[in-house]
C-alpha cells in the first residue's frame, strides 16, 4: 500500500515543530513562546528569555536552540510550571545548545523529549 504525502495528513501528525524566524536578542524584549512551535535565539548581543507557554496542557511541545548562547545566556523562563520537577527557571549558556521540552503534568512540569 502507498500513501500519499498530503498536508492534510501531515497535519494530523503528533508533535511536529513549526519553527518562527530567528529572534535576535535586543537586551529588552522577552519571547512568549508558543505550544507547537520552535525558536532559534541569536544573543550575540545580549541576553535573552523566552517563557514558556503560561496554561500548557499535556504534550505541549516547545523546541529551543540558543544560536550563539556562549556570549549570553538564554534563559527559558517556566511561566509558572516546573521545569523537569524544579520550579527553576533553565539557562543555555553554550552555543547551539538545544532542548525539546513537552509538558507532562503539574509535578514535573515541562520535560525534555
Amino acid at each position: 500500500m502507498t500513501t500519499k504525502i498530503t498536508s492534510a495528513n501531515l497535519d494530523n501528525l503528533p508533535n511536529l515543530i513549526d519553527w518562527q524566524s530567528v529572534v535576535t536578542a535586543d537586551g529588552s524584549t522577552n519571547t512568549t513562546a508558543e505550544a507547537g512551535k520552535g525558536y532559534f535565539i541569536d544573543s550575540s548581543s545580549h541576553t535573552h528569555t523566552i517563557n514558556l507557554p503560561a496554561s500548557p496542557t499535556i504534550g505541549d511541545t516547545v523546541a529551543i536552540i540558543g544560536l550563539d548562547a556562549t556570549t549570553n545566556t538564554v534563559t527559558i523562563g517556566r511561566n509558572g510550571s516546573n521545569i523537569e520537577g524544579s520550579a527553576s527557571d533553565l539557562a543555555m549558556e553554550a552555543s547551539f545548545d538545544s532542548v525539546n521540552l513537552v509538558y507532562s503534568d503539574a509535578s514535573n512540569g515541562w520535560v525534555s523529549a
